[in-house]
């Protein structure tokens, strides 16, 4: 059995937010990885993971196991959520949802951190990633594993 999802009024296809993104990220594996400098702060009980993104990139994020807080401290980010793309403008504090899969493009340099609880003080952050998002700290961005990465290695072998 075969079925999907239409909308009665016009019996079109109906595509999720979330199947836009992931449609998106899929079609970025054709183009060349922007350079995002990552940094991790830790607290006591706590961890902040901060990405710098340049203006113009367009990145996609990893999906959280857990609702945290993120704060836009510096820059203009369009951001494509579940609900509908917003401008953020710093300073800017949101709640990122557990399961959602966003986009942004930053319209301006960004700074960008997520803050997390870290009850158990695990400085390990491949591990952090793998406890608060369903990815491996491989497959992201900069990681041997990395789609993205893989089809650029791809191409450049391909051209010479």
């Amino acid at each position: 059995m075969i079925s999907y999802k239409f909308d009665l009024a016009t019996m079109k296809p109906v595509v999720t937010m979330r199947e836009k993104v992931q449609r998106l990220e899929k079609s970025m594996y054709s183009m060349p990885q922007a350079e995002c400098p990552v940094r991790h702060y830790f607290a006591n009980g706590m961890y902040a993971r901060e990405i710098t993104i340049p203006k113009g990139v367009t990145l996609v994020g990893a999906i959280h196991k857990m609702e945290n807080l993120a704060i836009l401290s510096k820059g203009r980010l369009e951001l494509v959520t579940d609900e509908g793309t917003v401008t953020l403008e710093a300073p800017c504090t949101v709640t990122v949802k557990p399961g959602a899969k966003n986009a942004a493009l930053a319209l301006e340099e960004s700074v960008w951190t997520n803050f997390l609880p870290n009850p158990d003080n695990e400085t390990d952050t491949d591990r952090l990633v793998e406890v608060f998002t369903h990815s491996k700290a491989s497959e992201l961005l900069g990681g041997k594993d990395n789609p993205q990465l893989i089809a650029q290695r791809e191409r450049e072998k391909l051209e010479n």
